[in-house]
């Protein structure tokens, strides 16, 4: 799907650690909520409240969950799935395009 119909989208940004991430949460019409960003090329260290999917839609990025001991990379029109509760580091050299999708 290259785009979401029929949606809500909060005006105000998420900007997480010192704008090295904003996204923009976009609220389906059945309540779903997803978030669409970018992240600039950095290490960091994100937690989870839900489990959440981060499907990458341009760029590429290595990424470990917590408690794992291989980081792995994954490209544009791959995705990789963080369980809830929990956390994940990502490292990226260019700047990465994602869709997360939570729950």
């Amino acid at each position: 799907m290259s785009q979401f119909d029929n949606v809500s989208v909060v005006k105000k940004a998420n900007v997480y650690f010192d704008g090295k991430c904003v996204s923009h949460t976009v609220i389906l019409a059945d309540g779903t909520r997803k978030s669409v960003g970018v992240i600039l090329p950095s290490k960091l260290t994100f937690n989870t409240g839900d489990p959440e999917r981060m499907e990458i839609i341009a760029g590429s990025c290595r990424y470990k969950l917590a408690g794992g001991a291989d980081w792995i990379t994954v490209k544009a029109g791959g995705s990789f799935e963080v369980p809830g509760k929990s956390s994940f580091d990502i490292e990226q050299s260019e700047p990465l395009h994602y869709v997360c999708h939570f729950g």
